[in-house]
């Protein structure tokens, strides 16, 4: 990933040659971590230590991204009350916002590219709180994201094991919820900024919904759950341009298949999505 260095304000982080970076091993059971984005969802982590080539501040920092990120959902990687929310524009985090989870422990959120929450409000576990982005010091959507202990980075860790030191994992999400009976995702919120509807068909047990952007060209296809919500369970979702191979997102998700993003310039796209045994495809249509 190619991602620029950010410099943090974080207090007794400093890193250069002869100078000790002291980092706590990582963050005890403090709350029940969890990944920073919707049930079921894969992503790929990456950590950078003091040796490498391109290194990166904070160490206990992580770095979330996968394929056509931009305008996915962030959530909250535990309960808490939103203690900032910040835009540092151009610059360092962007457009980010911290969490506050009692006994010391917050999280940060990091060149995001919409913030969803306020200053004061408090959220549970998997809300969402924004969507990725490439604000401030970036150069491709990401998640930045921390823990932190009495404003010392922590090693971060989810679903009760930390993450990989040094290098790149993927990760599948365990944000799942409650098991809630509405599903807190629209299909705009899961495809991101600038997507509007333009299709859409019932499979049993979820929404299958075409969007396009305008804006960029790219067509998405979401499939949101309508049972088992917040309960990780077989859903999918496909987009296929004319004359090109299709694409399936299909997985036990906890909120929704996809989003799978396309561009077909001049094309016209067969789309589609799946609860088990129930599916739905559409023919070639929506031509550009």
């Amino acid at each position: 990933m190619n991602v620029k260095r950010i410099v943090s304000a974080v207090a007794g982080l400093a890193v250069g040659i002869g100078v000790l970076v002291a980092i706590a091993p990582q963050a005890s059971a403090a709350t029940n971590w969890q990944m920073p984005f919707p049930c079921g969802q894969t992503w790929t982590g990456q950590t950078r230590g003091p040796n490498d080539a391109n290194p990166h501040k904070p160490l206990a920092a992580i770095d979330f991204s996968r394929a056509n990120a931009q305008g996915d959902v962030v959530v909250a990687s535990a309960a808490g009350k939103v203690s900032k929310v910040r835009n540092e524009g151009n610059t360092s985090y962007g457009r980010w916002i911290e969490i506050d989870h009692g006994s010391g422990w917050t999280t940060r959120y990091a060149h995001l590219s919409v913030q969803s929450v306020s200053v004061g409000q408090s959220v549970t576990q998997g809300q969402k709180i924004g969507n990725v982005g490439s604000t401030g010091g970036s150069t491709g959507p990401h998640l930045h994201f921390e823990q932190l202990k009495n404003g010392t980075p922590q090693r971060v860790v989810m679903n009760g094991s930390q993450a990989l030191y040094y290098g790149s994992k993927s990760y599948k999400s365990n944000n799942c919820g409650g098991g809630g009976a509405t599903n807190p995702y629209t299909p705009e919120e899961a495809c991101g900024d600038g997507y509007k509807v333009i299709d859409g068909a019932n499979v049993t047990g979820a929404r299958v919904s075409l969007l396009y952007n305008a804006s960029n060209g790219y067509n998405c296809v979401v499939a949101i759950k309508t049972t088992k919500i917040g309960t990780a369970s077989d859903v999918g979702a496909f987009l296929e341009v004319q004359g090109a191979a299709r694409t399936t997102d299909r997985d036990k998700y906890g909120y929704y298949a996809g989003p799978v993003k396309k561009k077909a310039p001049g094309k016209c796209v067969k789309w589609g999505g799946m609860v088990g045994s129930s599916s739905y495809t559409s023919g070639f249509e929506h031509c550009a």
